[in-house]
């Protein structure tokens, strides 16, 4: 089944390094984001996992938890972060989810239903599982990102994405291009003139349908 914004995150009970988990449960009252790789060991996601480690002030900050997502095991995986710290100067805190029966990956439709991993495989039979999941505190998936094998993901735009979607979150609000903390937001057409002016004080009106207004923050 297709996974798509708006969506339930699946109520999966995962494996991981530091742990079992019922997926739910674990986000509990906060936001939540999953991310995915191909395999352990590898030289981009080495890096992926350390910039996530190199974060993980800026991810309380915000009240959100991490979890890694990976088709190796829980040795593996402890394995690994030894080298994800040495690298990234940063520990890594996060539990990483044992996925090599590829229950979580094909749940969050990141491989098909018929997919499996061969003897003597490489990154390049799960390449897809590359992905980046940001959930709400209602359990719902916001955003989805999904990156090719050679491309590292850029967790400075996570970390604005994330800042976005909790300005946003249940509020009349939008972020226009390039939006950082402090700009501008965008107010939403379902406030007439009148009473986005009274909500978020006086507004730009570059448009009848783009109206700015000062970050409510």
């Amino acid at each position: 089944m297709a996974l798509r914004i708006n969506d339930e995150i699946p109520n999966l009970h995962v494996t991981t390094d530091l742990g079992e988990y019922d997926l739910h449960d674990w986000i509990g009252e906060d936001w939540a984001i999953l991310f995915s790789h191909p395999k352990d060991f590898t030289p981009v996601c080495t890096t992926e996992f350390g910039a996530v480690a190199q974060l993980s002030d800026e991810w309380a900050k915000r009240g959100t938890k991490v979890m890694g997502i990976s088709v190796d095991g829980v040795k593996e995986h402890k394995s690994w972060k030894s080298d994800i710290e040495k690298t990234a100067g940063a520990s890594a805190g996060f539990p990483i989810i044992a996925d090599e029966g590829l229950e979580v990956a094909k749940a969050l439709d990141m491989l098909p239903a018929d997919a499996y991993l061969p003897d003597g495989r490489t990154p390049a039979d799960s390449a897809t599982v590359r992905s980046v999941f940001i959930v709400a505190p209602n359990k719902k998936v916001q955003l989805m990102m999904t990156y090719p094998m050679s491309v590292g993901r850029n967790f400075a735009e996570v970390l604005r994405a994330l800042d976005a979607l909790q300005k946003t979150y249940g509020a009349p609000l939008a972020t226009p291009a390039n939006w950082e903390t402090g700009k501008d937001v965008i107010v939403a057409l379902s406030l007439d003139d009148a009473a986005a002016a009274e909500k978020y004080g006086a507004l730009d009106i570059k448009l009848p349908y783009l109206r700015y207004a000062k970050d409510p923050a």
